[in-house]
């Protein structure tokens, strides 16, 4: 990257570059293109649960605004007869089959087997008929047949809202675009505990592997489908 300032280096070790315009520099370097919006669109819900609203929960975001923005895309999505997926993290009690990740986060025993916690919010949450993928690992498609159930339903894209930005959201927005779907994260619509990596995964996002597009744009998307 260029830099209008010297560098200054870290007791770390890192390189830190002041005054750099970082847009700009992406985007001088190639990056930030546009997958597009498809023609048969689905929503996907990844991992909206009560233990990132539950104040007394290891996972607690406080995504509230997060949430709703969610609930607002989901009903649209409704209204217009496009798919709406739902994701959710289940584990034996005690984790055996959640391998390294489970003993990497051990928050994640929120997500055992039985605890509530681990429950849909209240909105949105599935509706009779939705599908319903439980997962054991950060991305949507890994070891699930989620890949399988797009394409039998001939979509092309997905609408990404979910919880949290840095962690599950990432990680399935990059697989839908490894699996050839083209991948719009709704920005009003997926949160994280903190700001930084959650601007940090939508800056990231942007520049290499989706488009992040606000919640009108993604209402006004589902309202206008022919």
């Amino acid at each position: 990257m260029n830099s209008t300032t010297d560098s200054q280096t870290t007791g770390s070790d890192v390189t830190v570059v002041d005054d750099v315009d970082l847009s700009k520099d992406y985007d001088d370097a190639g990056f930030g293109g546009e997958v597009g919006f498809g023609e048969r669109p689905a929503v996907l819900c990844v991992d909206f649960a009560l233990a990132y609203l539950e104040p007394t929960s290891p996972l607690y975001a406080g995504v509230e605004d997060s949430v709703a923005s969610a609930g607002r895309v989901v009903d649209a999505a409704r209204q217009n007869a496009v798919p709406v997926i739902h994701t959710r993290v289940r584990y034996q009690p005690g984790g055996e089959d959640g391998g390294l990740f489970y003993k990497k986060v051990k928050a994640l025993s929120c997500f055992d087997e039985g605890n509530p916690l681990g429950d849909f919010v209240e909105h949105p949450r599935p509706q009779d008929g939705e599908v319903v993928v439980t997962k054991q690992y950060a991305s949507a498609f890994f070891g699930t047949s989620l890949a399988s159930t797009l394409a039998a339903a001939r979509i092309d894209t997905l609408l990404i809202c979910g919880l949290s930005t840095s962690g599950c959201v990432r990680a399935s927005a990059l697989d839908a675009l490894q699996h050839g779907f083209r991948p719009l994260v709704v920005a009003d619509a997926v949160g994280d505990r903190d700001p930084r990596p959650h601007d940090a995964a939508l800056f990231d996002l942007q520049a290499k592997y989706a488009d992040v597009i606000g919640e009108p744009a993604a209402i006004t998307y589902l309202q206008n489908l022919t």
